[in-house]
């Protein structure tokens, strides 16, 4: 008897890190937006856990990506630092030394690479933030300075480019614009439109074999074709919605 096949057909995307992730599906977050775009392209799971630092990642890493899994993903998204990056004098501080740091991100990104040939990864560097707001929303700045994270940011882009990792600098995309952050930290709509566009735009100039770029994968069972009066007409309305338009819109054949 021939094997049957369990598990998705489509490409898998894994979201890994700590709040700019798990809240990456809030406010019409860049994991909501991201997985909009590749309906029927492309599986997003989330595996995002607020508060937590590379040190607490790397207690996971085997459990989130094993390494003996049929089903190996596509490409991970990973954001590690801003925890890390708090000063270690406030009282209960999730703060990583910055060599600890680094290593611990170089454990992390080794092991998602290993997962398959085809697995790609792309980087966030920890992000800046607005201490003015951060006072404001929580009485104190929560030991979160832009001086902290800016050299959390510019380590963890180095060793990103050390390893062959393609990387976000979301400090310089973020800083020093206080419609970006809600509370200082954490992205509104505004500032997870700057890092899907980011995303967006390494994934389309990555010379990956099979493409990732969401103009250039098949739909889903893009062989069968609806015969709806109305579908060319919905279709329309989605791409006016989620403002897509010229060579993206989504079509209904």
């Amino acid at each position: 008897m021939d094997n049957i096949k369990i598990g998705p057909s489509r490409p898998l995307f894994v979201l890994f890190g700590s709040s700019i992730v798990q809240l990456s599906y809030y406010f019409d977050g860049w994991g909501a937006t991201l997985t909009g775009l590749y309906a029927r392209k492309a599986d997003i799971s989330v595996r995002g856990y607020i508060g937590w630092n590379s040190r607490m990642a790397l207690q996971v890493l085997h459990k989130v990506f094993p390494q003996n899994d049929k089903i190996q993903p596509s490409l991970v998204i990973l954001y590690f630092g801003g925890n890390d990056s708090t000063d270690p004098d406030v009282p209960n501080s999730p703060n990583v030394p910055l060599d600890e740091y680094v290593e611990n991100m170089r454990k992390i990104i080794f092991h998602i690479k290993g997962l398959s040939e085809n697995t790609r990864l792309i980087m966030l560097s920890a992000p800046a933030v607005n201490e003015q707001q951060i006072i404001e929303f929580y009485g104190s700045n929560m030991g979160r300075t832009n001086e902290r994270a800016r050299i959390y940011s510019k380590v963890g882009i180095k060793l990103a480019h050390e390893v062959n990792v393609k990387v976000i600098d979301i400090w310089s995309a973020l800083h020093d614009r206080p419609e970006v952050f809600w509370d200082g930290m954490h992205l509104t709509k505004e500032g997870s439109e700057i890092v899907f566009n980011k995303i967006k735009e390494v994934i389309k100039e990555a010379e990956w074999e099979p493409t990732l770029d969401w103009d250039k994968m098949p739909d889903e069972f893009d062989e069968i074709k609806p015969n709806d009066l109305y579908l060319e007409k919905l279709m329309d309305g989605i791409n006016k919605m989620v403002g897509i338009s010229g060579s993206r819109e989504l079509k209904s054949e």
